[in-house]
């Protein structure tokens, strides 16, 4: 149910009990423990645990406070361990200016040369990061189009580096420290961030949670973490675990990966995953490469697509949930005769739908679908993206004249349906009232701003 990305298992205050403390993990719903390495030996010990504990994984690297005798030599050490089977990421690696225990210059060239590495060999790295914030944002920018992939450990930086790093699609952890009575500052930024980009971990034998603070940690007291987690994100432990365990599958590879989700659940909406595919091409969306959210897994190809028979077994009454929301990765409309199926079933049942949809409709089904819409449609939800149609095939990879199909279709729409919401990621003030003028006084809608990641 959980996975701990980060429990330094070799350490010596282990030596005597580790086999009851590997035990007491499993009892505990722990389903996979990740050993991150921190030197040469610690990385042999680490592989050794894995080959032991089927399922434990490593990864290898060296650690800021040892690359003071950092060489290329090294680097080869460490890319042959990482061939090995079991061997998920290289790390921990980063940068560490607390302490004087390595020169900056070899802290950095070191961290370098192992991001580098990690490209190359195409697998993600585990980053300490303890003040040395500015120099961190700048290294993990410099490498932002290479696919990078980061878990930033224990993340102690600010809220706004953390969005900084989601955005570009790397991943947060936070230990025990988060449920001490002096982290508020933690925990604001734990409930800021996106849950699809969190981690858990324990940092194993350190940061015990409360109440074993001052004791050894262990994989175990990761539950106390995971409790605050659910409070503050307002999710249950089940949802914590579900969907954290699927991010530890998507930025490592642990664990398997689970079967497609036709319908999921977000709050107490269901939404129907209705395609992959789509007309547009957005920069900013994973419909082709991680196709996740919340735990759910939505990528399916058009042969795996469900008649809406599936989709309304799924649902059952329909007056369990708020709405029906027809959504995914993927634009509902390509598949319009079975979201309008669908929607029957569920206003004949006496239940709520929402279409959320990118506004191509009409151009998609050549008509005007808008008017088909009512009775069936109680909320239509469209991106509007931007005001600029040059911006806006910039964004989606269209043609510009999407932009005004787009328009257009929103027009219609609020001819027809009861409630139509155009939407907006949050950029500067001036784009924002630009947007809502054209959206409230032009189209007539109601206008709405959601956060960019």
């Amino acid at each position: 149910m959980f996975v701990d990305t980060h429990a330094h298992l070799f350490y010596e205050n282990f030596k005597d009990d580790l086999d009851e403390v590997i035990q007491r993990a499993k009892k505990n719903s722990i389903s996979y423990i990740l050993i991150p390495a921190t030197d040469m030996l610690s990385a042999r010990t680490a592989i050794s645990l894995s080959e032991k504990y089927d399922f434990i994984f490593a990864s290898v690297g060296i650690h800021p406070h040892e690359t003071k005798d950092w060489n290329k030599k090294l680097l080869e050490e460490i890319k042959s361990l990482s061939s090995h089977e079991k061997v998920v990421a290289i790390g921990e690696i980063g940068l560490d200016y607390y302490y004087d225990f390595s020169p900056k210059e070899k802290q950095i060239e070191a961290f370098r040369d192992q991001i580098e590495l990690a490209i190359e060999i195409d697998k993600p790295v585990i980053v300490h990061n303890r003040d040395s914030d500015i120099d961190m944002m700048e290294i993990i920018s410099s490498y932002c189009s290479t696919g990078l992939k980061a878990q930033f450990h224990c993340f102690n930086a600010s809220l706004e580096d953390a969005i900084e790093y989601i955005k570009m699609n790397h991943f947060i952890s936070f230990t025990g420290n988060i449920t001490y009575k002096k982290s508020e500052n933690l925990r604001r930024i734990l409930k800021a961030i996106d849950i699809n980009h969190l981690l858990l971990e324990t940092d194993s034998p350190f940061m015990s949670p409360v109440p074993y603070r001052g004791k050894r940690n262990e994989p175990s007291y990761i539950h106390n973490t995971v409790k605050v987690i659910s409070e503050i994100k307002n999710l249950s432990i089940e949802d914590v675990g579900r969907i954290t365990s699927l991010n530890a599958f998507r930025m490592f590879g642990i664990g398997k990966k689970p079967e497609t989700n036709f319908t999921y659940l977000l709050g107490n909406s269901l939404y129907i995953n209705v395609t992959n595919r789509c007309n547009a091409d957005c920069l900013f969306c994973r419909r082709k490469t991680d196709p996740f959210i919340s735990g759910y897994n939505l990528g399916m190809k058009k042969s795996e697509e469900p008649d809406a028979e599936v989709y309304i077994k799924e649902i059952g009454d329909p007056k369990k949930y708020d709405e029906i929301v027809f959504c995914g990765y993927g634009e509902p409309t390509i598949r319009w005769e079975v979201v309008k199926t669908i929607a029957k079933f569920v206003k004949d049942n006496g239940g709520k739908t929402r279409l959320n949809t990118n506004g191509h409709g009409n151009i998609i089904n050549h008509r005007d679908i808008t008017a088909e819409m009512k009775g069936l449609i109680d909320t239509v939800s469209i991106s509007l993206n931007s005001t600029d149609a040059k911006q806006y095939s910039q964004l989606m990879q269209i043609d510009q004249e999407y932009f005004y199909f787009m328009i257009e279709f929103a027009k219609k729409s609020v001819q027809n349906v009861d409630k139509v919401v155009l939407s907006v990621v949050d950029i500067d003030q001036i784009e924002i009232e630009k947007a809502r003028n054209l959206v409230e006084k032009e189209i007539k809608a109601e206008f709405r701003i959601r956060h960019y990641f």
